[in-house]
């Protein structure tokens, strides 16, 4: 009996579990039937829509724009969200998420015996698996929702991890409105991203899906620091933190703050959204203290300026090639000044900013040095007649005294022989493609401005000056591939930011900002009109880009890169660390030696009575060109000019004149297109020896003269009456078109006629007129003005 028994229980036991077997397979076919005829939707699992976030050199957002539904959503990983929110969230959520297939049946259970024990429903038993099913495709309330739920939770334990699922959480819990994910509650709430978030408000940020608007926390602290608090109990409960860590938060308040949504370089953001729309998460070299304090500096700037007006300001690092600072508009909220528009895209005319390239490439094909002599004089080339910003000339100049105030004359007469086909080559092997007037070939107007750029692409031009000559190409983006693109070389590129570091930014306090932890070369640009007002710098560190001026073009009221731009630019340069701004290292090539004037070349190659002034300069390769040829006189060849002497006398003679026996002379002469800008004693009729009686000239009758006053002359107002009459002079023994100055300023409105001018409204002092015709004649007369 007892064998029968035994037998009988064993079938029992053998039958049960194949009917067991049997139920668990049909469940695994019913559930595999059931997967296949209602599939998970994946794609919205997988590629449900985020907010596109632009974020700055830390991963702050800087500007964060929603998805199709207007929420805001922003991606993270697991390795993004601090440890201390993980733990909270699975140990208050579900504490078994690692062990159970998607559905807790004892937390089922624990649920369904609470209800009957309360009479209501007091937990949800939900895992955080049946959470995301929720969030995956919301259902309402009821036992065929949860039943759907469920299904939906197993399926997702089918064909996801456990890390993909709880990812899934992390990027799409609700956290109250159009919040969603922890990344953007932190942000929200916190202001800060989900990796930096401290116990306490990991603990706060945990609970908050389980009822967001109740415990808001910017709204309801003391609400939100009970849930957290319930969350800490269960922590020390389940020994995850330690007791003492526990207590002491507990004692904290919930604080939080509803931050709205960032607007930080909101121009920059908006281009990369633009350009890159399928990427959710955008990463920049933005410094986020930097770019606030220059907007807010920058929009204060322009607070007190004219109507419309707008500034540009690009900060580039140069080992990145990416900005670290970026403010397309001066008020990105003010439609008056079209904040909206992003000015560092906008192709206009760049003025003189380009003017050292011409310097740096004449250096580098061995024309100049930095103390050539140069012609600041009236000059045409071809018809074309460029002239100073101040309209007045200087006469003789070096390079460096060109470059550093910006002359004008000077530069074009250094791209003549630089020639502008080359000098736009190589800008745009640099990566600067000048936009040209259409059908319209490279000029002599490209050193004035003659030609479009855009502010990103001088900033990335202008670091050549800074970087050894190496130009580069603005990156917004990591993912776009850094250029290096050679311009100069080293040594030319050196020469030309010591030039322009030496100018002071403030004229009325030229040392404040030329110490030496503060050094940076800069030039500044102003378009015809005073449309444009720029100023670049560049140094080993960064290259800054200002624009100022109207967003439409329009014509600007005392509009200049000195007067508008620069003053901008000094308050960008107290934002800089002191390591940011160091001067560069001189290359070994680059040597100092004398030179001398007029000849250009070195003084140990010259005798002392040639050399009229000694200058130092910097040569690369120890090679000292010598001075430009004069264009108004063709038998000037190096200043030398050979003269023949009367042996007995040392007068001079020439072939016509004398035959006897006669000794040579190299006397070394001034450009005459100089003379009348130079002194006395340096000019030709002082420095050549007087002709013999027998071979002097009569050149009296063809001599320029200016007539209508006497040398030295007075003049005084009529008795009675306040307002001094018209002086009327006249230029006789003119050559060909006549150029008239008075105090060195060039006359164009006072002409009456070429050879005649008349000069009003005249106040107390001296006064020098001088008029040189074509060929460098030239005649001056000083008057005094009393009243």
């Amino acid at each position: 009996m007892a064998q029968s028994k035994g037998v009988f229980s064993k079938r029992f036991w053998l039958k049960s579990l194949k009917r067991l077997l049997i139920v668990v397979l049909l469940c695994f076919i019913s559930f595999w039937v059931l997967d296949k005829l209602f599939p998970l939707p994946i794609d919205d699992f997988e590629q449900r829509n985020f907010a596109q976030l632009v974020v700055d050199s830390e991963g702050k957002p800087l500007r964060a724009f929603p998805d199709s539904q207007g929420v805001w959503r922003y991606p993270v990983t697991l390795d993004d969200v601090s440890p201390l929110y993980i733990e909270a969230l699975v140990n208050y959520e579900d504490r078994y998420f690692y062990q159970h297939p998607g559905v807790n049946p004892f937390a089922l259970m624990r649920a369904a015996a609470q209800a009957i024990y309360h009479g209501e429903i007091v937990s949800g038993g939900s895992t955080l698996t049946m959470q995301v099913a929720r969030i995956l495709e919301p259902h309402e309330k009821t036992i065929g929702g949860k039943l759907h739920q469920m299904f939906r939770a197993l399926q997702l334990e089918w064909h996801y991890s456990k890390d993909d699922i709880l990812t899934y959480y992390l990027n799409y819990a609700p956290f109250g409105g159009t919040i969603e994910g922890v990344e953007a509650a932190s942000f929200t709430y916190l202001g800060k991203s989900s990796k930096d978030i401290t116990a306490s408000e990991a603990a706060m940020l945990a609970v908050l899906p389980q009822a967001p608007s109740w415990n808001r926390p910017d709204l309801y602290p003391e609400r939100a620091k009970v849930q957290r608090n319930k969350l800490l109990e269960r922590l020390a409960e389940f020994e995850v933190w330690s007791v003492d860590l526990i207590d002491e938060i507990k004692q904290e308040d919930v604080w939080a703050e509803y931050n709205t949504q960032p607007v930080l370089a909101p121009l920059l953001s908006r281009e990369l959204m633009t350009r890159y729309p399928d990427q959710r998460l955008i990463k920049t070299a933005i410094d986020r203290n930097l770019q606030t304090e220059l907007e807010l500096s920058v929009s204060d700037y322009i607070r007190d300026k004219e109507d419309g007006l707008s500034a540009a300001v690009i900060v580039m690092d140069n080992a990145t090639s990416m900005p670290l600072a970026y403010i397309g508009s001066a008020d990105f909220a003010n439609p008056d000044r079209a904040g909206y528009v992003d000015m560092t895209k906008a192709t206009r005319s760049p003025g003189s900013t380009l003017k050292p390239f011409i310097y740096g490439l004449a250096l580098d094909k061995g024309l100049i040095h930095s103390e050539s002599l140069l012609f600041d004089v009236p000059q045409s080339f071809e018809g074309y007649k460029p002239k100073n910003f101040s309209e007045h000339f200087n006469g003789a100049v070096s390079v460096s005294q060109a470059l550093g105030r910006s002359l004008n004359m000077p530069a074009v007469q250094v791209l003549n022989e630089v020639t502008p086909e080359y000098f736009y080559t190589q800008l745009t092997n640099a990566g600067l493609k000048l936009s040209l007037p259409q059908s319209a070939s490279p000029n002599l107007s490209l050193a004035l401005g003659g030609g479009g750029a855009t502010l990103q692409q001088l900033v990335g031009t202008f670091s050549a000056v800074g970087n050894g000559g190496e130009a580069t190409e603005l990156r917004l983006h990591n993912e776009q591939p850094q250029k290096k693109l050679p311009l100069l070389s080293q040594q030319a590129s050196w020469i030309v930011q010591d030039i322009l570091r030496q100018i002071p930014l403030n004229n009325h306090l030229r040392n404040q900002y030329l110490q030496p932890s503060r050094q940076i070369a800069y030039k500044t640009g102003t378009s015809y009109g005073s449309r444009d007002a720029w100023v670049l710098a560049s140094n080993q560190k960064v290259t800054i880009g200002v624009w100022v001026g109207m967003p439409d073009g329009s014509f600007s009221i005392n509009n200049s890169g000195r007067t508008t731009a620069v003053p901008l630019l000094e308050r960008i340069l107290k934002t800089m660390p002191n390591d940011w701004l160091k001067p560069i290292e001189r290359p070994a090539k680059v040597t100092m030696a004398d030179i001398c004037w007029p000849l250009g070349t070195l003084a140990s190659l010259q005798s002392d009575e040639n050399c009229h002034k000694k200058r130092s300069a910097y040569l690369i390769d120890d090679t000292a060109p010598a001075t430009f040829s004069d264009p108004l006189s063709s038998d000037w060849h190096n200043g030398l000019v050979k003269v023949q002497l009367d042996a007995a006398t040392g007068k001079r003679v020439n072939n016509q004149c004398f035959d006897g026996s006669v000794d040579i002379k190299e006397v070394a002469l001034w450009p005459k297109s100089l003379e009348p800008w130079i002194a006395k004693p340096f000019r030709s009729d002082s420095l050549l020896p007087e002709y013999a009686e027998s071979c002097q000239v009569n050149v009296s009758s063809n001599k320029l003269r200016i007539v209508g006053l006497d040398p030295e002359a007075v003049i005084y107002a009529e008795p009675q009456k306040q307002k001094l009459p018209e002086v009327q002079l006249r230029a006789e023994g003119i050559s060909g078109e006549p150029y008239w100055f008075l105090n060195g300023r060039l006359l164009e409105s006072q002409l009456e006629s070429e050879h005649q001018i008349a000069l009003k409204d005249l106040t107390r002092g001296r006064y020098e007129v001088i008029v040189v015709d074509e060929t460098g004649a030239f005649s001056e007369l000083n008057f005094s003005v009393e009243h």
